[in-house]
């Protein structure tokens, strides 16, 4: 896909919808998306890459410490005490024998820490995953059609990391407002060799190393500032590649700035209600990505359920990496 006109989001954004559309592809009442091509088939095969026995977790923490800084009321996770030990030490549960316990409980907004983007989280000129009408489909009562927990059962399966940000970058990182091209993961999995090549069914996840810089410098505008991210002419490479999802170290998956001079998140707007495509966001690779570097493998087992929250459009994650 060729640079688009930086004037005319407009014009970009539908005729890559156009071009890549799935909608109808795996019938009226879909409610999976691009999670269709992770059968049971590429399960099976994924299930031989645990030679090592080694777990990764690619998550973040969910703290009040977070990144969020309130963007359309999305907070860091509130955590409260209902039960503590010092209760129990006063003798204040009301429970026999000596025996107490703690309890608490979180407030936090499904999409403020590491996550998946349902397909209800996003729009195209107000129709929603696989041509439905957004305001029927997504209400006060949650997305009744695909909610997010219908996807509870389906992301296990091969795992691929693409470190941009060590392929491409400088000390494994890459600026904000890089745009991640093609060209860019192509020449990564090149680098990387055979176990990073990408098809049909796998879950991709990207380094771009700018979570690596919040981890060492703070969080500054990590939350909806400027950082590296895949370039909307990856629209193509998205839908021919057949990946069940995709996920990144970054706040917003794309580029940021994004590609035009006056836009937001257009990538969103192709691959997700377009396309079908689950987008993760906020993951933490880096201890994964240091591994796959000292062995040479860039292939493993991954396990990324959301949490089956009735008519979600997006939820918390904690993704397990096992080599």
């Amino acid at each position: 896909m060729n640079a688009p006109d930086r004037t005319d989001p407009e014009g970009a954004i539908a005729a890559a919808a156009k071009a890549y559309s799935n909608w109808g592809r795996w019938g009226a009442d879909d409610r999976l998306g691009t999670l269709n091509f992770l059968d049971e088939a590429k399960r099976r095969q994924a299930a031989g890459l645990i030679r090592q026995g080694v777990s990764f977790s690619l998550s973040q923490r969910f703290d009040m410490d977070g990144p969020q800084k309130g963007w359309r009321r999305r907070t860091n996770p509130v955590h409260t005490m209902l039960d503590t030990g010092t209760d129990a030490a006063a003798g204040l549960q009301g429970f026999p024998h000596g025996i107490g316990g703690a309890d608490d409980v979180i407030a936090m907004p499904l999409q403020c820490s590491t996550q998946w983007d349902g397909l209800g989280h996003i729009f195209d000129h107000g129709r929603a995953w696989n041509g439905r009408d957004a305001a029927t489909t997504v209400t006060s009562d949650g997305d009744r059609v695909t909610g997010i927990e219908h996807m509870a059962h389906q992301i296990a399966g091969r795992g691929v990391l693409l470190d941009v940000g060590r392929a491409i970058g400088t000390d494994g990182e890459l600026p904000d407002g890089f745009a991640i091209t093609e060209e860019h993961l192509r020449a990564t999995i090149e680098a990387q060799g055979p176990s990073s090549a990408v098809g049909r069914g796998d879950i991709v996840i990207v380094r771009t190393g700018q979570f690596s810089r919040v981890r060492r410098d703070g969080w500054g505008e990590y939350a909806g500032g400027p950082a590296p991210g895949l370039s909307f002419t990856t629209a193509g490479w998205l839908h021919r590649t057949e990946i069940a999802a995709i996920a990144t170290d970054t706040w917003g998956f794309e580029v940021r700035p994004n590609e035009f001079d006056h836009a937001f998140q257009p990538l969103h707007q192709v691959a997700i209600p377009n396309i079908g495509l689950l987008i993760g966001e906020m993951w933490d690779p880096d201890a994964l990505a240091e591994h796959c570097a000292a062995d040479g493998s860039y292939e493993f087992w991954l396990t990324a359920a959301p949490l089956p929250i009735t008519g979600a459009v997006g939820s918390p994650v904690n993704p397990v990496a096992v080599k």
